[in-house]
């Protein structure tokens, strides 16, 4: 604010409303791993178990993603006398494991919607 001017909003209200609806979220956010720990999905297994499993396999996409995209590097070559980059992977097979781990994404996040339809938030 300008030397004179006065603010449009009280800042220190805005702080106290941004620290209330925190907590909010937490406690929401709390409540739903409660509920997540204790439902299960429509085909059986626990909806934790099946976060878990989805969560492992986005952290496996990422990381054969990641070597896929390092192997694309720029070689910027100016004579045939500087460094040569070649591939160390097969990046077909690495792109087909990533290809098969988003199917399984996708499927899993079918069944983690579907059974969401029918959880109620425990309080």
């Amino acid at each position: 604010v300008q030397d004179g001017d006065t603010p449009s909003e009280d800042p220190e209200q805005l702080i106290d409303e941004a620290v209330l609806v925190n907590k909010q979220l937490f406690q929401l956010i709390q409540k739903i791993h409660q509920t997540n720990a204790q439902a299960q999905a429509n085909n059986g297994k626990a909806l934790l178990d099946i976060l878990n499993q989805r969560d492992q396999l986005t952290a496996e996409h990422r990381i054969i993603q990641q070597a896929i995209d390092n192997t694309q590097k720029d070689t910027d070559r100016y004579s045939v006398r500087e460094i040569k980059w070649i591939k160390a992977v097969s990046v077909s097979k690495l792109q087909k494991q990533a290809d098969e781990i988003s199917q399984s994404l996708r499927l899993i996040n079918l069944e983690i919607q579907a059974s969401n339809w029918q959880i109620d938030l425990r309080e």
